[in-house]
């Protein structure tokens, strides 16, 4: 049976659009991108999701308790679950934060990280063999209760998907411009509504069965 992992933020935990910050929320199985995608990858497909609100491509964020940085989580997730057929990685959004003070490239560079992590030879052989697919998240609207959060956000995320073409090309990885499909909500600029999950769903599994 292969596994689907799929690695990210708020928006791979299933987080719907905010409209206070104090209240938890997350979309079900059967509205979340993830349950959806392995839907459509088929019967035979098994999935471990692994979305932390705020998790970032590198940084350990203050703001959070010190704990989003993606890296090390990687690390733990390639170490706990396995072996896997095929990882998602989509992260970036949180890194556009005003309190990083990220240009794109850095952001860019950190992505890299996580992609050299798991191609490395290391990872790959723990796993027998995995492919990747590197998912840029739709570009932030600075709107909303987390206007403030991603003041200045915009441009950086408007880089990214560029760049991040370009590095999954220089890693031989897949790629998926998620902007390029869905957009942000409107409501908090970060999120997505139940419908974009869904169409984000059906090109997720379409990039992954091109891999």
């Amino acid at each position: 049976m292969p596994i689907l992992l799929t690695f990210g933020d708020s928006n791979t935990h299933g987080t719907p659009p905010m409209t206070d910050r104090l209240t938890y929320a997350r979309f079900d199985a059967q509205t979340r991108w993830p349950p959806l995608t392995r839907a459509a990858l088929g019967p035979d497909w098994d999935l471990v999701e692994e979305g932390l609100p705020g998790r970032t491509a590198q940084f350990d964020d203050p703001g959070m308790d010190g704990l989003m940085n993606g890296h090390p989580a990687l690390r733990q997730a390639l170490q706990s679950h396995g072996p896997i057929d095929v990882l998602t990685i989509m992260l970036g959004t949180n890194d556009v934060k005003t309190r990083f003070g990220a240009p794109p490239e850095t952001v860019m560079g950190g992505l890299a990280g996580l992609l050299d992590l798991a191609t490395g030879a290391e990872m790959q052989a723990r796993h027998g063999g995995f492919k990747i697919l590197l998912i840029c998240p739709p570009p932030v609207q600075e709107t909303g209760v987390l206007a403030a959060d991603f003041w200045g956000a915009r441009p950086k995320a408007l880089a990214l998907p560029s760049l991040c073409a370009a590095l999954a090309a220089s890693r031989g990885t897949g790629f998926l411009d998620a902007g390029t499909v869905i957009e942000t909500s409107p409501v908090d600029g970060v999120h997505f509504e139940a419908e974009a999950h869904a169409t984000l769903a059906r090109a997720v599994a379409e990039a992954i069965t091109r891999l």
